[in-house]
């Protein structure tokens, strides 16, 4: 369910509560190594599926800054603003 805010004493008043869920996104390795070369970020527990399998994980994992980096795609699925004046909230 997408919660609607109209203006932005609504939006503040809903830091810390809960939005809900968005749809589940698989992060697959392909994903992973497309991150790597935008960033730069060539970690080997990231990149390198091969010696991942030794690492804590047993397998590669994403970028922190990946996760945080899809944050748009969460956000569009959980909220909706309207009463937006040059797309920004109003009071």
């Amino acid at each position: 369910m997408t919660r609607v805010f109209s203006n932005l004493s609504e939006l503040k008043a809903a830091v810390g509560t809960d939005l809900g869920h968005s749809a589940w996104l698989e992060i697959d390795q392909a994903r992973i190594e497309q991150f790597a070369e935008a960033t730069g970020d060539f970690q080997w527990i990231h990149v390198d599926a091969e010696r991942a399998k030794d690492g804590p994980y047993g397998r590669t994992i994403a970028q922190g800054y990946l996760t945080l980096s899809l944050w748009p795609i969460y956000a569009a699925q959980l909220t909706r603003s309207h009463g937006r004046q040059r797309d920004r909230l109003t009071e």
